[in-house]
């Protein structure tokens, strides 16, 4: 069996993490609409004194306040219609709020349609050229053109006085340093830090981040997310993290006390609340608060289905927390409101016969519900079908799962690559292939891995050892440099892995 390395190149964790818009983006754009819908209704009353007809006949006209609620309840499909009526008369900030929705979605179809959305209103709304440049930032497989494209698109936004452009920028030019050789991502953040541009300290913190210094700069990250954290919620998170790296809970206390006061007046989303308490849940990260970060997600689930989800997680890293009826009614909650997380820590429940029977077959069902929005989801089901879960080994199905989940970031994908390339099992074993996924493991550096991987380099023989550099290289420029860069912030970080959902 050969490996089909030319395939399509899957949405990896950072892309979906940096093509969500905030819900209070939304509502932005939102307002707008608003401003513009006023002269519709003027439009249509004057059609309607004209044609002698009563103004009642307007009364099918798109409702923005109708879409605003929509939103806040998480009802996105009477949001999206709502919007896409106002988009078919042409309001280029329903175009937006629709693509916005789109993307929101994760589905690569609804994905596409987002693209074309922001290209019809690109030429004359920033928010839209914004918008654009962010998705093809995270599009998979992008080409030279389209990222130069980005580039450009985003500084227009950038003068044209529209946010959150510098940090895809940024991550534009840490992902893609071949298609722009004369740029120096670290200088051109320190140029926009001494232009006093807003984004640029968290662009700093986001190089932290990609070159594994973050804790080498935790006063650094801490003074930067203190200066923003009035205009940027995003920094809550940040800080969270700092003061639970460096053992202070007295400064997270108040941080968080912080927050909930914001979160009340509407200055905080939900989600930088969900991601703070996830911070605090995270043993990784320090001392745990898994009991504050309990009650912070229970507040706001009834209105963040996510959150539902969140408070599973919880009660599956801390027990104590809660029962397994408690939990299955959680992810109750979070399938109901189609959070595709919800499916996939529940094929993980039966995969490992967690809190409930083992059953790969339930186990199959949930991953494969999951499959396309979750990257874990790929990974489980390669395991399944790679350690024949199912009765029998199915290794053209594991290979596609795994290589899916490996080109994604997926942790461990690799070193289950190199196992099934090396053991054999239900398939012919492949030197080869072995050890190209075992050097792309040994990138993650755990000992499992680097103990393989010096296994199989000494037993490939001298005469394939050509090839079996060639093979790396193509596979790793398949990648790009995804699998060095987890470029996203950590508060805007799906948390999806072998460990963590």
């Amino acid at each position: 069996m050969t490996i089909p390395f030319i395939l399509r190149t899957p949405q990896s964790l950072w892309e979906r993490a940096c093509s969500r818009w905030d819900r209070r983006d939304l509502s932005e754009a939102s307002a707008r609409v608003n401003r513009q819908q006023t002269g519709v209704h003027k439009g249509y009353a004057l059609c309607a004194v004209a044609l002698a007809v009563s103004l009642a006949g307007c009364a099918g006209l798109p409702d923005q306040r109708l879409a605003n609620e929509a939103l806040k309840r998480g009802d996105t499909a009477l949001a999206a219609q709502n919007y896409q009526q106002l988009a078919d008369l042409g309001y280029s900030e329903a175009q937006v709020g629709l693509a916005d929705i789109q993307v929101d979605s994760r589905d690569p179809a609804q994905m596409k349609q987002a693209e074309a959305t922001y290209r019809a209103a690109a030429s004359v709304s920033p928010r839209a050229q914004a918008r654009l440049g962010r998705l093809l930032v995270a599009k998979p497989g992008s080409t030279e053109a389209e990222q130069h494209e980005a580039e450009g698109l985003l500084k227009k936004a950038s003068a044209a006085g529209e946010g959150n452009t510098l940090i895809p920028l940024a991550m534009l030019y840490l992902q893609y340093p071949h298609s722009f050789p004369n740029v120096n991502a670290q200088q051109q953040i320190s140029q926009w830090r001494a232009e006093g541009k807003p984004e640029a300290g968290l662009a700093q913190v986001l190089l932290y981040r990609t070159q594994g210094t973050y804790d080498q700069h935790l006063d650094e990250v801490e003074t930067i997310c203190k200066a923003a954290l009035n205009s940027t919620d995003i920094c809550y998170v940040e800080l969270a993290t700092v003061y639970q790296k460096q053992g202070k809970p007295e400064q997270q206390a108040e941080l968080i006390k912080q927050m909930q006061a914001g979160y009340s007046r509407g200055t905080v989303s939900a989600q930088r609340v969900d991601s703070v308490a996830r911070v605090l849940g995270d043993a990784t990260l320090g001392k745990t608060d898994e009991k504050t970060a309990q009650a912070l997600l229970e507040d706001i689930a009834p209105g963040n289905p996510a959150s539902w989800v969140s408070l599973a997680q919880l009660l599956y890293d801390f027990p104590e927390l809660g029962d397994v009826d408690q939990m299955m009614k959680y992810l109750d909650n979070g399938r109901a409101a189609d959070q595709p997380r919800a499916e996939l820590l529940l094929g993980k429940l039966y995969y490992e016969g967690k809190m409930v029977p083992a059953d790969a077959n339930q186990a199959v069902a949930h991953f494969q519900k999951a499959v396309g929005r979750e990257v874990a989801a790929d990974y489980y089901l390669g395991q399944i079908y790679r350690r024949g879960y199912l009765g029998q080994v199915y290794p053209q199905k594991a290979l596609d799962h795994l290589l899916t989940a490996a080109r994604n970031g997926q942790n461990s994908a690799d070193f289950a690559l190199a196992q099934l390339f090396s053991q054999g099992r239900g398939t012919k074993p492949n030197p080869l292939n072995a050890y190209v996924f075992s050097q792309l493991a040994k990138a993650k550096n755990t000992p499992q891995a680097t103990e393989l991987a010096l296994t199989l380099e000494a037993q490939l023989p001298p005469a394939q050892r050509a090839e079996a550099q060639r093979l790396l290289k193509q596979e790793q420029a398949i990648r790009g440099t995804s699998s060095q860069n987890t470029l996203e912030l950590h508060a805007l970080k799906e948390e999806e892995g072998e460990e963590a959902l």
